[in-house]
């Protein structure tokens, strides 16, 4: 009877799973036919990005932490903060040691796609379809991470070393990164239990709800003008996609199992170690002049196929 009941509880669970990965589906699918028919253009599909990076998601991951009373919820933010220092190790090391028959600057670029994930068009909306405020309390502390690493080593990868000028300007911009701020205001709102008035609270809600929906039409956007055929015959973006979507999140998966008790906030580090290449490789490839059209290639064929990969981590590891 026992052995039913907990069936019951993992189909729930992976029912919910489902349902919410068939939700995100379909706002891909409105932002791949917006975009084909010239609803969205390239210049509103920039406008759109920079309104959910500066804007809405910053609200989210503030929102998040408003009304968090629990103790437990507290005591994971610190344990989050190692588990995702510890994620980007193992995601940096495995990378490398992975990658080596890959050469040139391709190599730069798989590397670079293998450590800094979508958090913000995928993770985030994932999080909270599971979740809710909780997973996006530890989505963001993994997220701190990835805006500090993504200036400095990130830079560095596709640059070479940093000078002491370029050191602090990339150091200036984490530091004020919107997504870093809303970390650190929310961080001391949760943890000071600082009161917030009712009508800002509801303000700064609807406008993160606005997340979901815009990273999910900027993907399917972004999908719409994927080149399948010039990249097909290039192995390694199949070894790249196969180290980043299965091999990483299953080290950092079993990394996670072996260090305690399997909570939501190692199932967060978790995903978001399984998410797909970061917007940010294409664009510092094209900063750079470091195999741009690849880069673009690798974060498309990623987020595609991540649409698949996550439905396996999520409905049936987790």
């Amino acid at each position: 009877m026992l052995s039913g009941f907990y069936q019951g509880e993992i189909d729930l669970e992976i029912s919910v799973v489902f349902n919410s990965i068939i939700s995100l589906f379909i706002m891909i699918a409105v932002g791949f036919y917006s975009r084909k028919r010239d609803i969205i253009t390239e210049e509103m599909c920039k406008g759109l990005v920079n309104i959910l990076i500066q804007i809405a998601l910053p609200f989210m991951i503030f929102t998040s932490f408003l009304n968090i009373q629990s103790s437990s919820v507290r005591e994971n933010v610190i344990k989050t903060i190692y588990y995702s220092l510890g994620a980007y190790v193992l995601m940096g090391a495995s990378s490398y040691l992975l990658l080596l028959p890959v050469k040139n600057d391709k190599k730069t670029v798989l590397h670079f796609a293998n450590i800094f994930v979508n958090t913000g068009y995928v993770g985030f909306p994932i999080l909270d379809s599971l979740y809710g405020p909780e997973g996006i309390i530890y989505g963001s502390i993994f997220n701190m991470f990835f805006v500090i690493f993504v200036w400095t080593y990130g830079v560095i990868l596709y640059k070479g070393r940093l000078g002491g000028g370029e050191l602090l300007q990339e150091i200036k911009r984490t530091l004020l990164n919107p997504s870093i701020l809303a970390v650190c205001v929310g961080l001391l709102v949760m943890f000071l239990n600082i009161k917030i008035p009712e009508v800002l609270i509801s303000a700064s809600k609807g406008i993160g709800n606005l997340t979901v929906p815009l990273s999910m039409m900027i993907i399917g956007s972004t999908l719409s003008k994927v080149k399948l055929n010039t990249y097909l015959r290039e192995w390694s973006i199949y070894y790249g996609a196969l180290i980043k979507l299965i091999i990483i999140p299953m080290i950092v998966y079993l990394a996670a199992r072996m260090i305690g008790p399997f909570s939501i906030a190692s199932k967060t580090v978790v995903i978001m170690s399984a998410l797909p290449a970061s917007a940010m490789t294409s664009i510092l490839a094209d900063s750079y002049n470091k195999e741009k059209e690849y880069a673009a290639f690798v974060v498309s064929a990623t987020t595609l196929l991540s649409l698949f990969t996550l439905v396996f981590f999520i409905g049936y590891l987790l």
